[in-house]
């Protein structure tokens, strides 16, 4: 793809403050949705609290983004519509490590040996005692699912987990922080770190070494647009890098994993 006759797709989306956030999500519990406290709600319920309420309409303004889609052939953002309404909550890192198996993977990112075992369906992160981080072999690579962590992400581990001649891709989302993070490290070396929600700002020891995997998704890495879907935008992303697509089965438990003392 040339830069040329590149040309993101763009989408314009209502803003809004935390008085109306509050509404939105009070109109859908009363009309029978599940949405959380916090977090991002659903762009189908929004639309339709402002089409039942068009004096809220009046109050919001506007913001243009850009809609990261698959130029390409390969992983593409709609691959990754499940996470919103999946078994994943609102704060996770997954990460997918290659060359590394399982209880390697559990070890580098810092589970002890001894807290390595199956994780059940009914256990997950508690901020007072353990967090939660699961993993599943998929052909070369493991991927590693941490509930309500993000570990994966800081540079160090992210050296420790890619060292003597490895790679790892992580994707962190963090509603409630309103931050999102993607990390590409080889060799012990962070590559490519983003900010999802804005792929523009990068860094690293080569900050443009996936720009073409940007373009191929929809994104010009020489804008600094704002992403509409940057979670599914990175997710994408890095299964363009590692060759894997995670879906639902990968979250799915029983499944090896460590339950890590805080």
């Amino acid at each position: 793809m040339s830069d040329d006759d590149f040309t993101p797709l763009r989408v314009t989306r209502l803003a809004y403050g935390r008085d109306i956030s509050l509404a939105i999500r009070e109109w859908a519990r009363a009309n029978g949705h599940q949405v959380s406290d916090r977090g991002r709600v659903a762009y189908e319920l929004v639309d339709a609290f402002f089409a039942a309420n068009p004096e809220a309409y009046e109050q919001a303004g506007k913001i243009e983004l850009v809609r990261a889609t698959a130029r390409t052939p390969g992983a593409s953002p709609e691959d990754y519509a499940w996470q919103d309404e999946g078994p994943l909550g609102p704060i996770y890192t997954i990460t997918f490590v290659r060359g590394v198996g399982e209880h390697e993977a559990l070890r580098r990112l810092g589970a002890a040996p001894e807290n390595i075992r199956l994780i059940g369906p009914e256990e997950y992160s508690d901020p007072h005692s353990a967090d939660i981080v699961t993993v599943k072999q998929a052909g070369d690579w493991s991927i590693l699912i941490e509930d309500c962590g993000w570990r994966s992400v800081e540079r160090d581990v992210m050296g420790e987990l890619s060292r003597e001649g490895g790679e790892t891709v992580a994707v962190m989302r963090h509603d409630y922080a309103a931050r999102h993070d993607f990390a590409y490290a080889f060799d012990g070396e962070l590559v490519t770190g983003l900010d999802p929600s804005c792929p523009g700002t990068r860094w690293g020891t080569e900050p443009d070494r996936l720009n073409q995997h940007l373009r191929e998704l929809g994104i010009d890495p020489d804008a600094d647009d704002w992403i509409d879907n940057p979670i599914p935008a990175a997710l994408a992303l890095a299964s363009r890098i590692s060759g894997v697509m995670v879906t639902p089965k990968h979250a799915e438990r029983p499944v090896l994993g460590a339950a890590n003392p805080h």
